[in-house]
Parts: C-alpha cells; sequence; structure tokens
C-alpha cells in the first residue's frame, strides 16, 4: 500500500515561489517503480494534473505551469518536488500527489495560498 504526504505549502505573495515535497511510503524502492504525478484541487473546482514525471524520468506539465513549475525527484529521500516559481492567485489550491492515473488512496494535501 502506498502513502503519500505532502508538505511545503503556504501563503505567499504574487510572484513568489515554493517547493512543495511528496514523501512516497510504499517501499524502499517506491520511485523506482511507478511514476508520481502532482495534483491541485482549487474550491469548487475538480482536480487536476499539473506536473508528473515518469519512472523513466519524463516530465510534463500542465499548460499554465509551464516554465514556472518543475517536478523533480530525489530517490535516496523516495520524495517528490514541485518547486513553484512565479506563482499566480490563480495557483491557490491545495496541492496533492499520487500516481499519475490518480488510482491510489488521496492523502492529506497541502494547502498554497496565492495573494497580495
Amino acid at each position: 500500500q502506498v502513502q503519500f504526504v505532502e508538505s511545503g505549502g503556504g501563503l505567499v505573495q504574487p510572484g513568489e515561489s515554493l517547493r512543495l515535497s511528496c514523501v512516497v511510503d510504499g517501499g524502499r524502492f517506491s520511485l523506482y517503480y511507478m511514476g508520481v504525478g502532482w495534483y491541485r484541487q482549487a474550491a469548487g473546482r475538480q482536480r487536476e494534473l499539473v506536473a508528473q514525471i515518469a519512472k523513466g524520468g519524463g516530465t510534463t506539465y500542465k499548460n499554465d505551469v509551464k516554465g514556472r513549475f518543475t517536478i523533480s525527484r530525489d530517490f535516496a529521500k523516495n520524495t517528490v518536488y514541485l518547486q513553484m516559481n512565479n506563482l499566480k492567485p490563480e495557483d491557490t489550491a491545495v496541492y496533492y500527489c499520487n500516481d499519475p492515473q490518480g488510482n491510489r488512496e488521496w492523502g492529506q494535501g497541502t494547502q498554497v495560498t496565492v495573494a497580495s
């Protein structure tokens, strides 16, 4: 059973940065065998996939975060990161991680609020 623990959210002003962390707790070698996606859900909206890193390391991004967000991983820490730069108010949401299909149990998420 794989579990995801998200952290790193907060309240920031437009243009600032945050780095989110997702600890994948499912065995020592989880990240070697699975891709991971970062999702977000804004109030009143459906959850959406914003970035993913495949098992082989390839990355893809939602169009409106390309050039601003970067997904990466640390095998030793079994952690996937989402570096978010030049944040905008429309990035405000609860951010979650899961496999790229969203098939596993969801964690608590971490709140990101971008406001001046």
